[in-house]
């Protein structure tokens, strides 16, 4: 008993001292948006500000290309997420339910695209969105990214571990393929949906490299490049720097927080037939 018992703390304190390190971050960003230059670089260091100011958030506000950089973000994060959770949902039934010519060696090659490294797809989708002229544009953020291997694959098992007889029946009841996938199926896989479109926005939100590749003007820059940015730009001025990587962070973290437990059951749905 006191071999188990001793077992039990040590894993509580194991996931504790785990919980800390991974909140220490986050906690360190926070206080320090509301601190003064002064005592963001104060040795040795404070953990809280002598007075929560706004200073910081207000000043990164009057930089007339941080809003638009928002907005950019939130518009190619919006297709993004809306054109990939519907391309994957429909790929997905397709693999999991119809039946066509060659349809186990289109999901290998689907497969096959998880395995290779995204960067190496950098310069064949630079070269396409260059022929179409879309460089400097917004299009070129999200056209690439509207369909993914892996929402493919994620939603394809989720459809499988749906029994095919509520599909018998709806057949039955004179529903034809596309009024059980809309009606039926997608309802029923909410869960998984939900945790591809979180999964998506995360990615679109934060991506960094493809926005630097694609667009050289200011007014199409989205976050991720102008926060790397304010790295060189506003040097040790670090609470400005904070600020703007609250701001960046906070609707995902919203979002996370009111829909983790269909992200959480989305997952762990994957798995369970293949």
């Amino acid at each position: 008993m006191k071999k188990t018992k001793m077992k039990k703390i040590l894993i509580h304190c194991i996931l504790i001292a785990g919980i800390g390190v991974a909140i220490l971050p986050f906690f360190w960003m926070i206080t320090t948006a509301f601190k003064t230059q002064g005592e963001s670089v104060q040795m040795p260091p404070v953990w809280f500000p002598a007075t929560w100011n706004l200073d910081a958030f207000m000043e990164i506000i009057k930089k007339g290309n941080f809003l638009k950089a928002y907005g950019n973000t939130i518009i190619s994060t919006v297709i993004t997420v809306i054109g990939q959770v519907a391309l994957c949902a429909t790929a997905g039934y397709s693999f999991a339910r119809v039946r066509f010519p060659g349809r186990n060696i289109l999901f290998v090659l689907v497969l096959g695209v998880l395995m290779i490294p995204s960067q190496i797809f950098l310069m064949p989708q630079y070269l396409v969105v260059q022929k179409m002229g879309l460089l400097n544009t917004i299009r070129a953020l999200f056209l690439p990214n509207l369909f993914s291997a892996f929402g493919t694959f994620l939603l394809r098992q989720s459809f499988l571990s749906l029994p095919v007889e509520l599909e018998e029946a709806a057949t039955l009841d004179g529903c034809n393929r596309f009024q059980i996938f809309y009606k039926i199926m997608l309802p029923l896989t909410k869960s998984s949906l939900v945790a591809l479109a979180i999964m998506t926005m995360k990615f679109a939100w934060n991506d960094l490299m493809w926005p630097l590749i694609v667009n050289t003007s200011a007014k199409k820059m989205t976050l991720a490049p102008l926060l790397s940015s304010m790295v060189s730009e506003y040097g040790t001025n670090y609470p400005v720097q904070m600020a703007g990587a609250v701001m960046a962070v906070l609707p995902i973290v919203i979002l996370f927080i009111i829909f983790q437990k269909q992200f959480i059951e989305g997952v762990a749905h994957t798995g369970v037939k293949g």
